[in-house]
């Protein structure tokens, strides 16, 4: 992946409506910043050598910090270090792609937003600044819905639920709340004991548990807590290594959390880990199926995120550039090896079924006509006694 240079500090992957899967990023170089978006080879598990589209920031814009793309896959929005947010949309197909970008207008100027989040069904989106301020737009009017200056000391992550009815924001101090998407009414701020701090906070996505992940630092043991979201009481939590997790991801279809680690506990201000450590957990029995260490080491990871249709996770810094990461985890089973496997546990049902009957000695496994025919004819007007054995639908004496 060579692009046009520069340090890369954020990314997110994109997933287009014809089912293929892109990479965005944002990259600070002088004197201009530049976004990219390069192609996704599944069979080499790789970037594009050089970028399918560029747009180059303006020298006042600054540099980007973070990216968030909508549900369709059609339009993203990045924010700068000056407090810019932009817009941008994508024309076209692969082979000729078109960036445009556009003024965000409610979120011009309004200081650094590090935290942006679209709902999942695409008609709520949010930004959390580095100084509390919390925005919930209605997407893609841009209807203020939620304008709250003190939401938070400063946010540091937020999420929506499956059902985008809820928005989860968690802040540096510890603390964390709930939020109504639609109206942005406060629902709860979540219970914690004195000595535990609220870090990173994702809704469940396979759509039958309906839980809230946080990692959560007690002293100075990390762990992940789960709630449950009828109640926001707590149902149990689980320490999955020695060290603080700094970005955490879920799959879209639910199924496993990728966590980053940083071995300097008191660091709650970082974004990344400083090790370059990631694990990713399968979420049934919260286990760790896969972890890479030193994956960026002596960085901080600035991006975690999985790939929409592969078990792939795209991670970034500014030093290593971005990578993606081939998981070893199970395998998923493909549409057409479940109709495959259930037609053949048909066909054994059936074959099972025909060996049982030809062996049993069943009521209503009769003899062939041509097995009757061969009877002696006296047989037919045998003893009275032995009707019984040839006139099966007579009533029978109880």
């Amino acid at each position: 992946m060579e692009g046009g240079g520069g340090s890369v500090t954020c990314g997110s992957w994109i997933r287009r409506p014809e089912n293929v899967n892109l990479v965005v990023l944002g990259k600070s170089r002088t004197p201009n910043s530049v976004i990219e978006i390069f192609s996704f080879d599944p069979e080499t598990t790789s970037l594009s050598p050089s970028p399918l589209a560029m747009h180059e920031l303006e020298e006042s814009e600054g540099e980007p910090i973070a990216i968030v793309v909508h549900p369709s896959g059609d339009d993203f929005v990045c924010s700068t270090t000056t407090g810019v947010c932009k817009l941008f949309e994508l024309y076209g197909h692969e082979a000729n792609l078109k960036l445009f970008a556009k003024e965000l207008f409610p979120l011009n100027d309004v200081g650094q937003q590090k935290c942006l989040a679209f709902s999942v069904d695409g008609a709520r989106f949010a930004a959390g600044g580095v100084d509390g301020h919390l925005r919930i737009l209605e997407w893609p009017s841009l209807r203020i819905i939620l304008d709250e200056a003190r939401a938070h000391k400063s946010i540091r992550d937020m999420d929506f639920s499956l059902d985008s009815e809820f928005l989860a924001t968690t802040s540096t101090d510890g603390s964390a709340r709930i939020w109504k998407a639609e109206d942005g009414v406060p629902v709860i701020t979540l219970a914690r004991n004195s000595n535990e701090k609220i870090e990173l906070c994702r809704f469940s996505k396979d759509g039958t548990k309906p839980f809230l992940f946080c990692t959560v630092q007690k002293g100075d043991k990390p762990v992940t807590v789960v709630y449950d979201i009828s109640t926001w009481n707590k149902i149990g939590h689980k320490g999955l290594l020695r060290k603080p997790a700094c970005i955490m991801s879920v799959s879209l279809d639910g199924k496993y959390l990728a966590l980053c680690f940083n071995l300097h506990i008191d660091c709650y201000c970082c974004r990344g880990s400083k090790d370059g450590d990631i694990c990713v957990v399968e979420v049934k029995k919260m286990k760790v199926w896969h972890w890479s260490k030193r994956l960026h080491p002596g960085t901080p990871i600035a991006t975690l995120g999985f790939c929409p249709s592969q078990r792939v996770v795209l991670t970034t810094s500014g030093e290593w550039g971005a990578m993606v990461t081939k998981l070893n985890v199970p395998a998923d089973w493909k549409e057409w090896q479940i109709y495959l496997l259930l037609i053949g546990l048909f066909l054994a049902s059936a074959v099972a079924f025909y060996i049982f009957f030809q062996n049993s000695d069943s009521f209503w496994n009769f003899p062939s006509p041509s097995k009757q025919a061969a009877r002696p004819k006296m047989e037919l007007f045998g003893d009275p006694q032995s009707d019984d054995q040839w006139s099966p639908f007579e009533p029978l004496d109880m």
